[in-house]
């Protein structure tokens, strides 16, 4: 078995950041994260369609006040202000640049060990499911990448990402735009998927062959609801695996926005995944220093349980899974492949991807486990037509 720590992946990527956070990339320290910024914002009279990231230009203070509070309940690591400062969204109300140094200085200022530049989703649905092509999100990411590293941040935590082709993209950005460590979780619903289809088995191992220091899982629902996604995430990470739940599902009472699960019970549930091998923990929606300070004395003067990971061999599409171990045999449809092909061929040159796509379908009914694409004849650009 492979331990942990001994991930091939990991090792081929240098990482900029000290021995403490070394030993948390290796698995052998505990990490405790911040909760809620927009909940502690909201308290605070935060109007709902205010942009939060720019009091870090407009009322520091206020920000830098909230982190604070994280700090002495015990937070190692504060998360910037920056979830949505990428240029989509801040549109003509100020610089990424601007946005980014002004976050990470209200962070530094709290005194915190870490400040984690925070990357949220775009905003948009990528092709072919949506409009906003790969490569326009890639730079989005890589903008606030460079924009956080200049400012002088110590980590990434890319968080409550639902499409694996967004976090794709964010996670490559990171990776060829900086050396810091990279944090990376997605968000799923009650049916243990995101709402793309994506398990969380499937995240962490793709998660993990991207390269990411750390992976796991954000937002969504209360720790309880989300245990046995993230002893999923356990079996297949080669990584340190976080978890950051809400507390509860939020419900109005008396016009305020309140959540359904305690601190005390909160602990209940992060306690019993510390146990089964989670060693990174904060808190997401409706969590605050109480959350935060329970964490830190659960985890205080314990090291996290070791975890011995068999890497998995196999593939995955964004919702799907063909693992090896234990298999004699998987099965490849070839038939989209031009080679003697004359239906075929004809339809690649007038580009009828109906007919293509009927043989993918034709192919998957019939029990392949994965496809063989093909679209290789001199007279056509290869490359566009995968691309369609």
């Amino acid at each position: 078995m492979t331990p942990i720590n001994d991930n091939p992946t990991r090792a081929m990527r240098v990482v900029r950041c000290d021995e403490t956070m070394a030993a948390v990339l290796r698995g052998e320290r505990f990490l405790v994260f911040d909760g809620a910024m927009g909940t502690m914002l909201q308290q605070a009279g935060l109007e709902a369609g205010e942009l939060p990231e720019l009091l870090c230009l407009t009322n520091p203070e206020e920000i830098t006040g909230i982190h604070i509070q994280y700090v002495e309940a015990g937070s190692e690591v504060v998360t910037a202000n920056t979830f949505g400062a990428n240029r989509r969204k801040l549109g003509d109300a100020a610089s990424v640049a601007d946005v980014f140094a002004a976050a990470i200085a209200c962070g530094k200022a709290s005194g915190a060990k870490y400040v984690a530049a925070d990357i949220g989703p775009t905003g948009a649905l990528l092709e072919p499911l949506g409009t906003m092509p790969f490569d326009e999100a890639y730079e989005l990411f890589a903008e606030q990448v460079r924009a956080a590293d200049a400012a002088g941040a110590d980590l990434f935590i890319i968080e409550t990402m639902a499409d694996l082709l967004e976090m794709k993209a964010a996670i490559l950005a990171a990776k060829e735009n900086s050396d810091l460590p990279i944090f990376a979780t997605m968000t799923f619903g009650e049916d243990g998927r995101t709402f793309l289809g994506t398990s969380p088995q499937i995240a962490a191992i793709v998660l993990s062959s991207l390269g990411v220091d750390v992976l796991g899982v954000n937002c969504s629902l209360g720790p309880n609801d989300l245990r046995p996604m993230v002893s999923e995430m356990l079996k297949a990470s080669t990584v340190p695996v976080m978890v950051q739940a809400n507390a509860g599902l939020p419900s109005i009472v008396d016009g305020k926005t309140v959540f359904s699960v305690a601190p005390d019970e909160y602990i209940e549930a992060v306690a019993a995944m510390v146990d089964e091998g989670v060693s990174v923990v904060g808190g997401c929606c409706g969590t605050n220093p109480d959350y935060i300070a329970k964490e830190a004395v659960l985890v205080a003067g314990r090291a996290p349980v070791e975890r011995d990971v068999v890497p998995a061999c196999g593939i995955t599409s964004a919702s799907h899974a063909t693992l090896l171990a234990g298999r004699d045999v998987a099965t490849i449809g070839e038939r989209i492949n031009p080679t003697g092909k004359k239906k075929l061929k004809a339809a690649l040159r007038e580009g009828n991807l109906d007919y293509v796509l009927g043989e993918a379908i034709s192919q998957t009914e019939a029990g392949a486990d994965a496809l063989d694409v093909n679209a290789g004849l001199p007279e056509i650009d290869e490359a566009a037509t995968l691309v369609s």
